[in-house]
């Protein structure tokens, strides 16, 4: 038996989606499989996309569907001091520095392309396919359908980052401040290397972060905690094994997994599942609008995520029956060897 810890970490924007419930169903059947716990925490570091009461909601939809976890719920908003500690702690070995770059600026001027947050993304080096058998340590027993292509390792922000944009920080404020500047934000000085993991869907990863990515933020010009650091902190301190989580965070993986090096921490495994799409091509997803889930039909809404993993459908009387043999189902499809 395995010591497993596995966590789901949704951000209380909204209600849960079908996309949120292929991501909650993976993580939680890869710990119940593995004999393990499974943990929720709500990543609300993000404060002005937090929707009061999403919190209480998503945990209503959770337990309507059948998924307990099994310690106290976890909020990031109570953790400003494990984050701080941690900011400290890669201070003091010379690897944050302070950033005067206006988001205007970046644009403008020294990242390619233009749009928001999250751009379109720059390519790199794409993941090996689902199906490929062995590619990494408890990755598939056997050749695995997959509905969707993941999404490719790109170079920066995909998902929930909060650096400006996908091309590479130049280091513009590396070597210091421009004169007559004062830090805005707080970034990472990223080392030199390759950083490589094995993804227990995808196979062999790697990216260079320096070229694809460059230094990155840490902590945001508003006060504000990065999503890197604060998960690298999070995941490490609960003492979570693996992170089963969507394709559209493929690309912070090289990012936290330099995090948690440099802390002196373990970093966990990792599985990114593929994600549901829209009629339009598009990550289901609430800024996109998707509709919330159907709690009064359980055993519809599991079996339509259960499917989007690339499984048959379970002929089933209900959510009891439905976790019982799914389950086994993945069970018998994944190992941790």
């Amino acid at each position: 038996m395995h010591s497993y810890t596995g966590r789901f970490a949704p951000s209380p924007s909204g209600p849960l989606h079908a996309g949120s419930l292929v991501a909650a169903m993976a993580s939680y059947l890869d710990a119940r499989a593995h004999q393990g716990r499974w943990l929720l925490r709500i990543e609300d570091i993000d404060t002005p996309r937090v929707v009061p009461g999403a919190d209480r909601l998503i945990m209503g939809q959770l337990q309507a569907l059948g998924m307990q976890w099994d310690e106290a719920v976890v909020w990031q908003s109570h953790r400003h001091a494990a984050y701080q500690a941690a900011f400290d702690a890669l201070a003091t070995q010379g690897l944050v520095y302070g950033c005067a770059c206006t988001r205007k600026e970046l644009f403008a001027g020294i990242y390619r392309g233009g749009g928001g947050e999250e751009m379109e993304p720059m390519a790199s080096m794409a993941p090996t396919r689902g199906a490929a058998t062995g590619a990494a340590t408890g990755t598939a027993t056997k050749d695995m359908p997959v509905n969707h292509v993941a999404a490719p390792l790109v170079g920066a922000n995909a998902g929930v980052d909060t650096d400006a944009a996908l091309a590479p920080y130049p280091g513009t404020c590396r070597n210091g401040l421009p004169p007559g500047r004062t830090a805005r934000a707080w970034r990472f000085r990223v080392s030199t290397g390759i950083e490589r993991f094995d993804d227990r869907w995808l196979g062999a990863q790697q990216q260079d972060v320096e070229r694809e990515v460059g230094d990155f933020i840490l902590k945001r010009a508003d006060g504000l905690w990065a999503y890197q650091l604060a998960v690298v902190v999070d995941d490490t301190e609960q003492g979570v094994s693996d992170i089963v989580r969507g394709t559209d965070l493929l690309s912070s993986t090289p990012r936290q997994q330099m995090l948690a090096r440099h802390l002196g921490r373990a970093f966990p495994r990792v599985m990114h599942v593929p994600l549901v799409i829209d009629t339009q091509g598009r990550k289901l997803s609430k800024q996109n609008h998707a509709p919330a889930l159907d709690c009064t039909r359980p055993l519809a809404m599991l079996n339509a995520a259960w499917q989007q993993l690339g499984f048959e459908a379970v002929a089933v009387p209900d959510k009891q029956a439905f976790w019982a043999a799914a389950q086994g189902r993945w069970a018998a499809r994944f190992s941790i060897a």
